[in-house]
């Protein structure tokens, strides 16, 4: 089993701004787990169960992000706790960028991430308050 750190949370959303530009909800499914929960920030809560639903999920922000313009994303402030030997509960600060890389969006998120089958798949993501 490997062992989930820090290095390993960076070059998981490294990996993540990288399939986001695809904007393809396909793409991005790929780093969670199924069952995937996400919370949001106004409390309620969404349960993908399987690849595809997860994926529909993603692509149906992708597209907002898109139309309001965002054509890239960047993460900061990545904070990581140690859980357990394979997995992390790691919070960022997601910036969504336009096409000249002046901010659209930001808001933190806060991911419970574990090495399933040696790969880093998100458990649950919550959005923090506004």
């Amino acid at each position: 089993m490997s062992k989930a750190n820090r290095c390993d949370a960076v070059a998981f959303f490294d990996e993540f701004v990288e399939a986001f530009s695809t904007f393809d909800g396909l793409v991005v499914a790929q780093r969670y787990h199924q069952p995937f929960i996400a919370l949001h920030s106004d409390e309620t809560a969404e349960t993908m169960q399987n690849h595809s639903e997860t994926a529909e999920y993603f692509q149906k922000y992708l597209d907002s992000y898109h139309a309001g313009g965002c054509r890239s994303c960047g993460f900061d402030e990545l904070e990581v706790i140690q859980i357990n030997q394979s997995s992390i509960l790691a919070t960022v600060t997601w910036k969504l960028y336009d096409s000249k890389k002046a901010l659209v969006a930001s808001w933190r998120e806060s991911y419970t991430i574990a090495f399933i089958n040696s790969k880093m798949q998100v458990l649950t993501s919550v959005d923090h308050a506004g």
